[in-house]
């Protein structure tokens, strides 16, 4: 029996450091779009669905050919609700409405370089492994294991075991890049968590991983598609 597949895009009207920026236009396109339409050409949803609370963001996904079939609770789009709430809040308001799914996929609006060849060998793995859990991460550019902490004006490594290594001498380290989430659904609404164990991961390089969070982000963001490094 084929399982049903869902899209989510979470996609607030308001962010901190970098204001409106899910739809700010990266080469004239929104840039929740970007990871949308390589969610969309990746052909593993039955439905893609933007969740906001905004009406502008809601006018522009459903002007850009995406699902927008309720208006988030403004409590959801303000901190400490995070993504596990708003999917979960998601998958409920549908679920009211008659349709259920199977498998979730979550990618964030500040994910533009991730690809439909990423959404599909993410899922692979996904099936693959018969799993429950997975999400996309990215290796670290600077080794976490060469951090000093500062106190009093003076440095100490976090890590006195690595302190004064080369980088090539230190294990790979990654971390979460937000561009994918592939959950199974009725253990996801149990735990109540993306992250659970066991986590299996996708390996993103970059700058496909690049995750937007800064002005400086998007700066870099137009800079690696005005160089051609990404399409």
């Amino acid at each position: 029996m084929m399982k049903k597949v869902l899209g989510l895009i979470p996609a607030k009207g308001g962010s901190t450091r970098l204001p409106r920026k899910n739809i700010l236009p990266l080469q004239g396109k929104p840039l929740f779009q970007w990871a949308g339409d390589a969610l969309r050409a990746g052909n593993l949803c039955d439905r893609i669905v933007v969740s906001t609370e905004d009406e502008e963001i809601a006018n522009i996904a459903r002007d850009a050919g995406f699902d927008v079939p309720y208006v988030r609770p403004l409590s959801l789009a303000r901190d400490p609700a995070g993504v596990e709430q708003v999917a979960l809040h998601c998958l409920e308001t549908l679920k009211s409405r008659g349709d259920s799914y199977d498998t979730l996929i979550i990618t964030l609006p500040t994910s533009p370089f991730v690809t439909a060849m990423d959404f599909k060998a993410a899922y692979k793995i996904f099936q693959d492994q018969n799993a429950d859990f997975l999400m996309s991460v990215s290796l670290y550019a600077h080794t976490p294991f060469a951090a000093l902490k500062l106190e009093n004006g003076m440095v100490s490594p976090w890590f006195p075991d690595y302190f004064g290594r080369k980088s090539q001498d230190m294990p790979n380290a990654y971390r979460p890049n937000g561009a994918i989430h592939i959950l199974n659904i009725p253990a996801f609404e149990k735990t109540k968590s993306y992250v659970s164990v066991p986590l299996y991961a996708y390996d993103i390089p970059w700058p496909r991983g690049l995750d937007i969070d800064t002005a400086a982000d998007f700066v870099l963001a137009e800079a690696l598609l005005q160089s051609g490094e990404v399409q």
